[in-house]
């Protein structure tokens, strides 16, 4: 897993800052008042602050945005970041301005003056989740002069922001796996490497079973290892407890697609972006991010997490258009289109899911449809769900994280588009409301007494420019909302 930078509290001495090196980051509000650091930097350097907040380009700046000089004089940093900032902040502007200071960091250590701020542990996990690099095959990614700089935050009060910023940085951890399981390139991220790195989590207090293919088969996971029958690599499914709530309480049951690679199989995709589908196991390092963040932070609450580990690929082996599969459930399913896989491995998942754990709420994740793309864009991921009550937690809990969600309906003139002439459903409905009906043929999988949501998170798992809180690529999404989810939902007192 990458490293992430140390972010250590400390006691604020305003002479640091003609000495630190690196980066000094001051805050300043947006009327242009300094703080007592700010105002002992503007004397270090002859009042070029001063100067600043009455120019054009401060007038412009806008809340939460970093104002860079380099090389500023009477200090020996390389760089003096001015932070426009209230002095009173939502934690979501407080995280915000943190990861806009990250963006400025770059692989410099760097030393911001927070004096009394009462969100400094908001700022720091903002930090915590920008200052974020995947460069684990780039050769030269642990020479000295590539390596990130250490974060210190000088504040009033170390101790007491040093508390509060610690199940953040569980999370941002969990964050910081998903992004890592996300980026990485599926010779590398096989089915069996991503199982391995879900046991290691056993360390941790989760407890990680791993059931192999004969044991799928013995299950009736029929559709689940027709998708990876066509590759090499063994379909596996990985189950993760976390019980840290009441002893009989039933949990909630995450559930993750996990297809390393997709091909489209024998309906093959074209070439142009093929690469990019590394990341269509994003659901599945949703799942395991979220319960790598509960174990961390010790949450008070029973939560399982299951993992469908595929590989879509075409061979003399794969599954065709026009095959016909039963299902764990006992459904048939007519496979139309074989790049429709991620629904044929969650419906097994889901419905063992539901067997064995009887939960108190289930929710799947996945990479499922281009179709939620054109409907959302990257801003928001799919919600769909059979259960008002917890699709509004969840929907809460999304926003209280700046992670964006928009709900989605549901139908049975939806549900009707799956009829197949030979089996009981299609596994597509074809190209009209392809996220709707995608949902729709879960929903089938999912039993009456079950809360359900599906998230379709294929716009928001992997980004080609930066977002709020990650580079480009992989960001994590979905970690820190199901962490809040939680709770909200079991360990409220």
């Amino acid at each position: 897993m990458s490293q992430p930078t140390p972010i250590t509290f400390q006691s604020i001495d305003i002479d640091t800052l003609a000495t630190a090196t690196g980066r000094v980051a001051v805050f300043v509000t947006p009327e242009g008042k300094l703080d007592h650091a700010a105002r002992r930097a503007n004397r270090l350097t002859k009042g070029v602050l001063a100067r600043l907040i009455k120019s054009e380009s401060f007038a412009k700046a806008k809340p939460g945005q970093v104002i860079t000089l380099a090389w500023p004089t009477g200090m020996a940093a390389e760089a003096l970041d001015v932070l426009v900032i209230a002095r009173r902040l939502t934690a979501i502007e407080a995280r915000k301005a943190g990861a806009a200071l990250a963006r400025a960091k770059g692989d410099k250590a760097l030393l911001v003056m927070a004096g009394n701020m009462t969100r400094a542990a908001d700022l720091a996990l903002g930090l915590a989740l920008r200052d974020y690099r995947f460069d684990a095959h780039k050769t030269d990614a642990n020479d000295a002069d590539n390596m990130a700089g250490d974060i210190t935050i000088a504040h009033n009060r170390p101790d007491d922001m040093e508390q509060a910023l610690a199940p953040g940085l569980a999370v941002a951890e969990g964050v910081r796996m998903t992004r890592d399981l996300v980026n990485e390139p599926a010779n590398v991220l096989t089915t069996g490497e991503f199982a391995d790195r879900l046991v290691e989590m056993q360390n941790l207090g989760l407890k990680v079973e791993v059931l192999e293919e004969d044991q799928l088969e013995k299950l009736g996971m029929r559709t689940l290892l027709c998708v990876g029958q066509g590759s090499d690599s063994p379909s596996k499914v990985v189950v993760m407890q976390w019980n840290g709530g009441e002893k009989d309480a039933p949990p909630l049951a995450l559930v993750g697609k996990g297809v390393v690679f997709d091909t489209g199989g024998i309906s093959i995709k074209p070439a142009a972006g093929m690469e990019d589908m590394t990341m269509d196991m994003g659901g599945a390092g949703v799942v395991a991010g979220t319960m790598r963040a509960l174990a961390q932070r010790n949450a008070k609450a029973n939560v399982v997490g299951l993992v469908g580990l595929v590989e879509n690929m075409p061979s003399g082996n794969a599954v065709r258009p026009g095959d016909v599969i039963r299902s764990m459930k006992g459904d048939t399913v007519e496979v139309i289109n074989t790049d429709a896989e991620g629904r044929l491995v969650l419906c097994d998942v889901m419905w063992y899911a539901q067997e064995r754990f009887e939960p108190a709420g289930m929710i799947d994740l996945a990479t499922l449809t281009g179709a939620i793309i054109i409907g959302l864009g990257h801003e928001n991921a799919g919600v769909f769900s059979n259960d008002d009550a917890l699709c509004n937690r969840f929907l809460k809990a999304a926003k209280a994280e700046g992670e964006g969600a928009w709900r989605m309906p549901l139908g049975q003139v939806y549900d009707d588009l799956l009829k197949s002439r030979i089996a009981d459903m299609k596994n597509i409905g074809g190209r009209a409301a392809g996220s709707i009906t995608a949902a729709q043929f879960l929903q089938r999988f999912v039993k009456d007494e079950t809360p359900w949501i599906h998230l379709d998170i294929a716009g928001v798992a992997l980004t080609k420019t930066a977002t709020d809180y990650a580079p480009k690529g992989a960001t994590g999404w979905g970690v820190m909302a199901l962490n809040r989810l939680v709770a909200d939902m079991f360990e409220q007192e």
